[in-house]
């Protein structure tokens, strides 16, 4: 008798990202039938054209997602903060292919939203889905604007890792992810991707864009002009409602204390020859070290001022160069004969 496909149910046309923006679509436009779905995933990038409808169609049938009316849909109240800086809520969205040095690339876009007010706080365009990404964007909006009480994201790996939790630790922003697959829970940034494709993106020639950064130029042009235009969910612009209640939102101690909380954060064990690993680059460090664990904070994008944090000092490190260490005189301590064996055949 066959065995049964241990994956049944599921289907290996759509990846796992593709699956989820099927069950955003469905739960914010539950009317949406599979074709549409389909013509939706190939138009934003979520799959290929060479995926059949027939994939989308049976994963909707399997999943029974036909019915506006699905029992399995999740019961949903809507919800906002009281107040300016209670809790931003952030997303990544897939934005059109650019063409740079004769090059296409896939451009993603980062955007964080404050829950009350509808302001953007923070947004970037780049061509990797990264978690750095993802800090550099966060780390401007709390610079201009001040540490939220709450962090609102999806499952996506920019945004479950460790290194974002240390960082809002620090800053004491708590992390809160959504459910599994529940995209519709942020409904806010669903609701501004949804804007911004249809008064800007759709309208935009991006043949004629040849570089990230005009590219996002055009993007922080946008974003202006959505912070000041009248929004329909809140009687007014995002600017006008962030006015009212932006002195109840906590500011950083200083840029310097902020540039430190948002230092990554390692640990490694020191090696013999006192260097330690980070992202596969050797790094040499002080002598005192060697077999201990050590605590190494650094920006991903600057590991030329990487540091050992230890009681609350700092010791640089730097990437090792071996033709340099050849060449440098060492400290030697003189042998004792006398402690070794065969000390009496020395003249």
């Amino acid at each position: 008798m066959p065995s049964v496909r241990s994956d049944k149910g599921t289907t290996r046309a759509l990846s796992s990202t593709a699956i989820e923006e099927i069950y955003r679509l469905k739960l914010a436009f539950p009317r949406l039938n599979s074709t549409q779905i389909h013509q939706q995933l190939i138009a934003n990038g979520f799959i290929s054209a060479d995926v059949s409808v027939c994939a989308v169609q049976r994963f909707v049938k399997h999943n029974d997602l036909r019915s506006a009316r699905n029992p399995g849909m999740r019961d949903r109240k809507a919800f906002e903060e009281d107040s300016f800086g209670k809790m931003w809520q952030c997303d990544t969205c897939y934005f059109p292919y650019i063409s740079q040095n004769g090059i296409s690339r896939r451009v993603y876009s980062v955007c964080i939203i404050d829950d009350h007010s509808r302001l953007i706080v923070g947004a970037g365009l780049f061509y990797s889905d990264s978690a750095y990404n993802f800090q550099k964007v966060f780390k401007r909006a709390v610079a201009s604007y001040g540490i939220p009480g709450k962090l609102y994201t999806d499952n996506g790996s920019p945004y479950v890792n460790g290194q974002l939790a240390l960082i809002c630790g620090s800053i004491g922003t708590v992390l809160l992810h959504t459910k599994v697959r529940d995209g519709a829970s942020k409904a806010k940034i669903e609701r501004f991707w949804r804007t911004t494709k249809e008064r800007w993106l759709y309208a935009l020639d991006t043949e004629k864009i040849h570089s990230l950064d005009e590219f996002d130029a055009l993007y922080q042009e946008y974003i202006r002009s959505y912070n000041t235009t009248f929004h329909s969910g809140i009687n007014c612009s995002p600017f006008d409602r962030y006015r009212v209640s932006e002195k109840s939102v906590r500011i950083p101690v200083s840029a310097d204390w902020l540039d430190g909380c948002f230092l990554n954060r390692i640990w490694r064990r020191v090696r013999k020859d006192s260097t330690v690993s980070i992202d596969k680059v050797s790094f040499d460090v002080p002598m005192q070290f060697i077999a201990q664990k050590v605590e190494i904070r650094f920006l991903p994008d600057d590991l030329s001022h990487a540091f050992i944090l230890f009681e609350d000092n700092k010791f640089p490190i730097r990437i090792t160069d071996k033709n340099e260490n050849c060449r440098t005189k060492r400290n030697s301590t003189p042998l004792d004969y006398s402690k070794i064996g065969g000390a009496s055949d020395v003249q």
